[in-house]
């Protein structure tokens, strides 16, 4: 049994844990992402979900790195850079995710960049449909709102647009290039909440109001404290609904992970960000987790900024998934 008192209503086994470790970074252009699953495990997060809070693991005890899924010629499309790969891949992850998520188990993805939500929501969507006949709500936690649409985007990099392809902002007809999300895989707008926004792009503000899409930023934490925002964003989701929580580890300020690829200054302190994930759990709704953008080869201080974003990172996991401080 875990040593969480909190039941969960939407999970077949309290203490049975689905792990799949994403070793990916085409959805942006700093190498490195790739190996945050691996430092994250080799500083002993397994060892902590299954010894100190009493998960049984199934999935991966190995990080996967697609390689047999990356096409030899990859040109962009629609402005999206690694557009073949980047959809493989997820495509694969949106198995991964949903084999473990139709058993009844939380479903936990260590990342890799953000694009590969693309994968894990969907598959988790897909398994909770058939399973529950429910929806899934997703609380994104991120400086950033990851929703453009492909000829909206700047930097044509796919971790900016995993939220567009999940709502069906973004739609697209080829196999290949994300044309295999189906309806049962997409997230419903009014089930979204973003939390920790403070670097968003003009494009991105039109869609957020236009759609009437809930999001929380920094000045909102700033205005309300973290706990108020944390209940009208569950208040929002609803009281039955299963939660995919999607979290970003540049949603802190760079004080306390300052090892990830895009940092942006006034971010969450850790025990904000810790507390979400405690609150989350709380709710005995929780069925899936991300942790992604742990980059251990961008940090001023390799030594203490990547110990000081792993730490954060192992934080947080552990705290969504029951660990309390009392």
């Amino acid at each position: 049994m875990t040593t969480s008192p909190i039941h969960n209503r939407f999970l077949k086994s309290q203490e049975d844990l689905g792990v799949v470790a994403v070793g990916f970074s085409g959805g942006q252009g700093k190498s490195g992402v790739d190996e945050g699953p691996q430092v994250l495990i080799d500083s002993g997060l397994l060892t902590q979900l299954s010894d100190s809070l009493g998960y049984k693991l199934h999935g991966d005890d190995k990080v996967h790195s697609y390689a047999e899924l990356l096409p030899q010629s990859d040109e962009p499309y629609r402005g999206m850079k690694n557009p073949l790969a980047v959809s493989a891949v997820t495509r694969r992850i949106a198995e991964q995710t949903y084999e473990q998520s139709r058993e009844g188990r939380m479903t936990l993805t260590l990342g890799g960049d953000h694009s590969i939500a693309i994968g894990t929501v969907a598959g988790v969507a897909k398994a909770t449909r058939e399973r529950l006949g429910r929806e899934t709500a997703v609380i994104w936690v991120d400086a950033h709102a990851d929703i453009n649409r492909p000829e909206d985007s700047d930097s044509g990099n796919i971790h900016g647009m995993p939220v567009a392809f999940l709502t069906g902002l973004a739609t697209e007809d080829k196999e290949e290039y994300f044309g295999w999300i189906k309806d049962e895989m997409r997230l419903n707008k009014r089930k979204l909440v973003y939390i920790g926004l403070r670097d968003v792009d003009q494009a991105e503000k039109v869609i957020l109001r236009e759609h009437g899409i809930k999001a929380f930023s920094m000045f909102d934490i700033d205005r309300h404290g973290i706990g108020r925002v944390v209940e009208m964003a569950l208040a929002h989701i609803g009281s039955d609904t299963p939660i995919h929580l999607s979290f970003d580890v540049d949603a802190l300020d760079p004080q306390w992970a300052p090892s990830t690829g895009t940092p942006v200054r006034g971010g969450l302190t850790l025990r904000e960000g810790d507390f979400i994930c405690e609150s989350v759990h709380q709710t005995g709704n929780l069925v899936a987790m991300d942790l992604v953008e742990v980059n251990p080869q961008l940090a001023q201080d390799q030594l203490v900024g990547v110990q000081e974003t792993i730490r954060a990172g192992c934080s947080l996991v552990r705290c969504a998934l029951g660990e309390s401080l009392l």
